[in-house]
């Protein structure tokens, strides 16, 4: 997830159950699968279009504990603050740079990349949004007459025309394909 707030969307055919915040949005889908027994839905991550799936067995505070479970105790080391070790290969001039800024090296990557998200151009959140409403599009609208062509004008960025072929699909679908493409205008 992105630093911003993400939705999740949940589909049940062409019909939305709910696009909300995520503990939200869990909450409804789980009332929603227990009233629906045998029904399913597909659920989306807005930020990316990826689909997300969840186990639904039990009560509501079973789902979102396994959702979203408690931050690790306290206690030595940054695993309680999420930091996750990886590797980074950089050139010898970028590690010199890194050791004369003060700090160790982690604190100064992570400062950088904070500032690159905070200050990401709006071209590249709006490729984003693009690309996560066409995976959505895919999965929810694949089969629907025009699902290409709609694509098409997406990424080129027509959306007077992206809004024309899509306005015979199932309104659900059409208005929630339409907010996502409202992040990329």
């Amino acid at each position: 997830m992105s630093m911003e707030a993400t939705t999740y969307t949940a589909f049940d055919g062409h019909g939305l159950v709910v696009s909300a915040e995520p503990g939200e949005a869990l909450r409804t889908i789980k009332r929603y699968l227990d009233g629906e027994p045998g029904r399913s839905v597909l659920i989306f991550d807005d930020d990316s279009g990826s689909q997300v799936d969840f186990d639904f067995r039990g009560s509501e505070e079973d789902v979102l504990a396994r959702a979203f479970p408690p931050a690790p105790k306290a206690g030595r080391g940054r695993p309680s603050l999420g930091v996750i070790c990886g590797e980074v290969s950089l050139l010898p001039r970028h590690w010199d740079w890194l050791k004369r800024q003060g700090n160790n090296a982690s604190a100064a990557l992570r400062r950088l990349v904070d500032d690159a998200i905070r200050n990401e151009p709006a071209s590249a959140k709006a490729k984003r949004a693009v690309e996560a409403a066409d995976r959505e599009m895919w999965a929810l609208a694949g089969n629907l007459p025009g699902c290409e062509e709609a694509s098409r004008a997406l990424y080129a960025r027509d959306f007077a025309r992206f809004r024309d072929l899509i306005r015979t699909w199932p309104g659900d679908v059409r208005n929630h394909l339409s907010n996502l493409t409202g992040r990329a205008e």
